[in-house]
C-alpha cells in the first residue's frame, strides 16, 4: 500500500515513520502520485483536503487534527476525507486509523 503525508512536525513525521514503513512525506497535491493513502494533518494543510479528493478521487484520505477543533474534523469530511480523527486517537495506532 502506497502512503503519503501532508505532515511537517518532524515528531510526527518520525512516528509515522516508525508505523508505516515506506510511508512518503510530501508538500504538493502533484507530489502524491498514485498513493492508496493519503494523510493530512488538518492544523497545518487542512486547506488542502478538498484538492486531495478532486486530483486524487481514488485515494482514501485520513485527516487529524486538534481534538478541540470540530469544526476543522467535520470540515475535513465534508470536503471530501474518508476518515477524520483527533490527532491522539490518530497517533495512537496509525496504521490501525488506515483500516477500513
Amino acid at each position: 500500500m502506497d502512503v503519503v503525508a501532508f505532515v511537517d512536525d518532524l515528531m510526527d513525521r518520525s512516528r509515522l515513520s516508525g508505523a508505516l514503513p515506506g510511508v512518503r512525506f510530501v508538500r504538493a497535491v502533484s507530489d502524491i502520485g498514485r498513493a492508496d493513502v493519503v494523510i493530512i494533518d488538518l492544523a497545518r494543510h487542512g486547506d488542502l483536503v478538498r484538492a486531495v479528493r478532486g486530483a486524487h478521487g481514488t485515494a482514501r484520505i485520513i485527516a487529524f487534527g486538534p481534538h478541540v477543533d470540530d469544526d476543522a474534523l467535520e470540515a475535513a469530511l465534508n470536503e471530501g476525507a474518508d476518515r477524520a480523527v483527533p490527532r491522539s486517537r490518530f497517533f495512537r495506532d496509525p496504521a490501525a486509523a488506515l483500516a477500513r
